[in-house]
């Protein structure tokens, strides 16, 4: 199933949104290596500590980017989420070209400044993660919400967690890292946005 937005897209995007769609799974390699990190961050949420919070989820961005071998992103988070006609902003992924991008992410909701839920908190930081990842990793030209990306955040989450991975769907052979181009470290994009 493809989302309503797709038909406004242009021919070149649509290629790319089917792309990200085919893409069920990312393997990142000793991701069960990466607990204690996960149980730091729900400790540092758990504490109300912003800037424990962004240490522990930037380094836990930047050991997923280095065991993918792709330029690491920078974390930032921020207290409470900023309110406008669009609702409430989660988190937001700018790319920076060569230089990786930024994950920003806020801890704080924004009615009642209360802390956001660990898993909440999670899903939100590799939401902002895997953006990046379509571009320096996948190699897409931009990066769409598609069924796929959802399932590539959500196994990813699970396997952060500690928790089986869900089947993937029926007919996907190939996981996202086994269809991404080779790439060297460094060589990320200049300018592409999502």
């Amino acid at each position: 199933m493809r989302f309503p937005y797709y038909e406004r897209l242009s021919e070149r995007q649509k290629r790319t949104y089917r792309r990200s769609d085919a893409l069920p799974v990312l393997e990142v390699p000793g991701v069960e290596q990466l607990a204690s990190l996960v149980a730091s961050l729900g400790g540092a949420l758990a504490g109300a500590d912003r800037r424990a919070v962004e240490r522990v989820s930037r380094a836990l961005a930047r050991e997923i980017c280095v065991r993918l071998d792709v330029e690491p992103v920078d974390v930032r988070v921020l207290s409470a989420r900023p309110t406008g006609s669009f609702g409430e902003l989660h988190g937001l992924y700018e790319p920076r070209g060569r230089r990786g991008g930024l994950v920003t992410v806020w801890m704080r909701t924004a009615a009642r400044r209360e802390v956001v839920a660990f898993r909440t908190f999670l899903r939100t930081l590799v939401h902002e993660l895997l953006h990046h990842l379509d571009y320096e990793l996948l190699g897409l030209e931009e990066t769409f919400h598609t069924e796929g990306f959802f399932r590539r955040e959500s196994a990813l989450v699970r396997r952060l967690l500690g928790e089986p991975a869900p089947a993937p769907p029926e007919g996907a052979a190939r996981t996202a890292r086994e269809a991404a181009p080779r790439r060297t470290v460094g060589s990320g994009s200049s300018g592409r946005r999502g």
